[in-house]
Order: structure tokens, then C-alpha cells, then sequence
């Protein structure tokens, strides 16, 4: 559910039509709805409160500092995997004591940063790591809380590269290797291990890998604790499906009507850390066509966006739905999907500038009838896009946008030439 609707034969996102901000800031340009942020967040909210969970939004999925503090003020916590994510949180007036350090790579200057600041918890993910947050939480006279990451081997049922909760992964310990890590490091000075930590993958739309994995995580708090260990917080990850495809993932209610019952009465804290779940429909990416061009039965629709602003479809063959601005009248979309149906609609491939064959947007994708000038929308690009937007091929970044109501702002300024050389 999004708050980018089409009225009166243009889309708009809440109440700012699109081709108001086209005209002022030109394109590429990221779009993003305050409200559905927020919609979204205070549905997952609502659909946990009986587990009273800290909700950790996962930084890496929108890092926009505008955009961390308006789920600050929501009440968000935040997941982080850097040094930079936990400046960027304390720069959005976010408050470290509701943040979670994951990440496999942590290194001695970045949890210094984080013992300094005072986070919620690390999240280990190793031996060493263990052993070296110790030693530097003692070096600094501090006491480091963490939590456990265990690899529970569920198949999310996901993408392969987005796939983080299955054995042969470099993320978290194994799970028959638990115990032993416990009896080891528990003890470790200025070390209080306190928890355990999954995390499955990104973008899963079925409810039972959380299931299974959570059933798993359970019998392992049961054995520590039955060991004398103490076991205070369970941290769920995210991996929370977004709906790049009409009514295609499970609604927050249908993820916490099997997760709660399970957790009740266990005496647990409980953290979740979504990510794009939150973010990904929150956002749009606004592109004009460049050239329409034939090659034999091919049709491409060359837009000013390409891979560095969206490289989901390139890296993991990812669906963005794409469609015009101002549609001909006929053509608003029923629902976001690849075939929508609507006759009339032509096959194309809508492709970027830049000089590779992996620069796409979408393959084979019906869509109405465009011609150079119009402007399109690749929806929900509010979740690893401009985080993973690059200066490739000397282009500078793209602009990003936040709509409140009637209101819209430029919360990341369009990068200039000499952006791109300042630092060298």
C-alpha cells in the first residue's frame, strides 16, 4: 500500500503531482511519501504491540537522513552495518540506545564509535569478533551488550543473493556450534551476551521460513537457559516482504499473527529490523524518455535513469513496475504487475544510458504507447536505490524528494560536474 495514486489522468504522490516536481527539479529524480513511511512503519507497530518490540528500521535500505529522523519521531529504532549508518542515525537525531550494530566485517574504529555512543547491542557474528569487541569494550572501560547471530539453515525462499539465514553464508554462527560458543564467550570482560539474533534474507513473501526458523531459535533459548545462561533478547532480523507486484506479499498483520503467539509468555525482549518493507513502496524513481528506438522486433524505451540509479533489475533480476506519468486516457493500470490488462499495450524494453547490456530497467515489459518526452514512474524504489545509486560512468546522482501532504522538499540536492571531482 502506497500513497502514489493517479488522479485525473496523472499520478501523483499524496498530494503533489508528479509533474510539478519533474519541472522543478528536472530527472532523474527519487520521489518519496512521508505518509506511506509512516503508514507502514505504524502498521508493523500495531500488528507486534503485544510484544512490545524495539523496531529497528534497517539503515541501509533509505540512509536519507530526513527520512531516519521521520521514523525517529515515529518511534523507530535503527539496525545499522557501518560506522557511517550509526553517524548518519545520531546525525538525524536518532538515539543510539535503540540501535543494533549487525555485520560481519565490524571493524576496531567503527565499534569504538559504537561502545563510545552507547548502542543497544552488537550483533557477533563470529569468534574473533567476540573476542576483539571485548578487548576494546575493556581498553575503553566499557561493558558491550550483544546478542548472538545464529544461522538457523530455513530457506527463505528468496533471491540467492539475498539469501543470509542458510549454512555456507559468511553471516552469523551455525546452529549446532551455539552452545559452545556460549560455554566459550559468555564469560569474555567487558562482554555481556545477552541474546540471539536471526536474520533469514530480504524480500520474503511466505510466513513459514519464519516460522520454522523461529521454532528453532526457541529450543535454543530453552537449552541456554537451561545451561545458566542469559538469554534476555531475541532479535527476529527483517526480510519482510514489499510489494513490487500487486497483492503479492503478506500484509504486517499476517507476519505477526504467526510470529506473536509464538513469542508469548517466553520473558523475552523483542527486536525486528525492517528495511525495505518499510521503505521500498515509499518511493518511486521519476525518469523521461530519451529516444524510443526499433532494432529489428526489439523496441527500446531509452530513459534518462539507467543502472547507477536503480541497479536492483541488473544485480538481482528484480521487478520495478513501470508506467507513464500522464498516461493516454485507457491506460491507468488496474494493478502493478507485468502483464497488466489493457489492450493496446506495446513490448518493450525500457533501458538507461550507460555503456553496458546489463543497464535495464525492465525486459519484454508491456506498457502503453510512449514517445520522447514523457515522463515514467519505476515504482517502489524507496529500498536499496539511491543507497546503491554510483557515479558510474561520470553521471552525477539523482535528487531526492520527500512529499508531506501538500508539501514537497529536496532533502538530497542533484550532484553536480564538479561533485564529481571534488574529492580527487
Amino acid at each position: 500500500m502506497d500513497y502514489f495514486d493517479y488522479q485525473s489522468g496523472q499520478l501523483y504522490c499524496e498530494q503533489v503531482p508528479l509533474t510539478e516536481i519533474a519541472s522543478s527539479l528536472g530527472t532523474p529524480t527519487y520521489v518519496y511519501s512521508s505518509a506511506t513511511f509512516l503508514h507502514h512503519y505504524q502498521q508493523l507497530a500495531k500488528a507486534f504491540a503485544p510484544l512490545d518490540p524495539l523496531i529497528c528500521y534497517s539503515v541501509k535500505a533509505n540512509s536519507n537522513i530526513h527520512i531516519l529522523n521521520l521514523l525517529d519521531r515515529a518511534g523507530a529504532g535503527f539496525d545499522i552495518v557501518s560506522g557511517g549508518e550509526l553517524a548518519r542515525v545520531i546525525r538525524a537525531g536518532g538515539d543510539p540506545a535503540k540501535v543494533v550494530f549487525a555485520g560481519v566485517g565490524k571493524t576496531d574504529q567503527e565499534i569504538s564509535q559504537a561502545l563510545q555512543a552507547g548502542i543497544c547491542f552488537f550483533a557477533l557474528e563470529s569468534a574473533p569478533e567476540a573476542q576483539n569487541i571485548s578487548r576494546l569494550a575493556v581498553a575503553a572501560g566499557k561493558k558491550a551488550n550483544a546478542i548472538l547471530r545464529v544461522n538457523p539453515d530455513v530457506d527463505p525462499k528468496t533471491h540467492r543473493y539475498i539469501t543470509t539465514g542458510k549454512k555456507l553464508t559468511k553471516f552469523g554462527v551455525n546452529l549446532e556450534e551455539v552452545t559452545a560458543f556460549f560455554e566459550k564467550y559468555s564469560d569474555l570482560p567487558g562482554l555481556n551476551l545477552v541474546g540471539l539474533h536471526m536474520h533469514l534474507g530480504s524480500q520474503i513473501t511466505a510466513i513459514d521460513p519464519f516460522v520454522e526458523a523461529l521454532t528453532k531459535m526457541l529450543d535454543l533459548v530453552d537449552t541456554l537457559r537451561a545451561r545458566g545462561h542469559k538469554i534476555e533478547w531475541l532479535d527476529l532480523g527483517g526480510g519482510f516482504g514489499a510489494d513490487y507486484q500487486t497483492d503479492t506479499v503478506p500484509l504486517a498483520p499476517a507476519y505477526a499473527d504467526a510470529i506473536v503467539d509464538m513469542l508469548r509468555d517466553k520473558d523475552l525482549c523483542i527486536a525486528i529490523e525492517p528495511g525495505k518493507f518499510i521503505s521500498a513502496n515509499a518511493g518511486l524513481l521519476l525518469t523521461r524518455v530519451v529516444y524510443v528506438k526499433e532494432s529489428g522486433p526489439k523496441r527500446f524505451v531509452i530513459v534518462d535513469a539507467a543502472m547507477n540509479d536503480l541497479i536492483r533489475p541488473s544485480l538481482y533480476d528484480a521487478f520495478h513496475f513501470i508506467w507513464p506519468v500522464q498516461p493516454a486516457q485507457g491506460f491507468v493500470p488496474p494493478a502493478r504487475t507485468a502483464e497488466p490488462a489493457i489492450d493496446g499495450l506495446l513490448k518493450v524494453d525500457v533501458v538507461g544510458g550507460i555503456c553496458e547490456p546489463t543497464d535495464f530497467f525492465a525486459k519484454d515489459r508491456l506498457l502503453p504507447p510512449v514517445q520522447r518526452g514523457d515522463l515514467l514512474a519505476i515504482f517502489t524504489a524507496g529500498a536499496y536505490c539511491a543507497t546503491m545509486a554510483s557515479q558510474y560512468n561520470s553521471r552525477p546522482r539523482a535528487p531526492e524528494v520527500l512529499v508531506d501532504g501538500a508539501e514537497h522538499k529536496t532533502i538530497r540536492r542533484r550532484e553536480t560536474y564538479d561533485d564529481l571531482t571534488a574529492l580527487e
